[in-house]
């Protein structure tokens, strides 16, 4: 197995306002996903590239935050993206913090309620 995590998809109440905050907070552009089904926003990936792809959901009868899964987002060093999550209408639940050999963490949540974790090596 190279990486178990295949997809990952991040359900919002308020589409425009996610969007706002992730392309504020990692400084990309969401692609709309066409499908015919809920309205989705997908974060830049490539196939060629580690780590998975995924995608900002909007489903009508599936709230968003409150669950019990937490995705982590690469980044060169996690204080950066840390930085921006305020201003963005996010708030930082836990700020960067050492986690060893294995690099930093910050966890913060998102406009929608729901927390994620940005991990660095440095």
């Amino acid at each position: 197995m190279r990486n178990p995590i295949g997809w990952f998809e991040i359900y919002v109440d308020d589409m425009a306002r996610a969007r706002k905050f992730y392309e504020s907070v990692f400084q990309i552009a969401l692609q709309p996903l066409e499908g015919g089904g809920p309205s989705m926003l997908a974060f830049p990936s490539s196939m060629e590239d580690y780590g998975a792809g995924g995608t900002l959901v909007h489903m009508p009868g599936f709230p968003a935050g409150g669950n019990s899964t937490l995705v982590y987002f690469s980044c060169d060093d996690c204080a950066v993206e840390e930085s921006r999550v305020v201003a963005a209408g996010g708030k930082i639940q836990k700020p960067k913090m050492s986690i060893g050999q294995y690099g930093f963490i910050s966890l913060v949540v998102d406009t929608e309620g729901n927390m994620l974790g940005l991990h660095s090596m440095s």
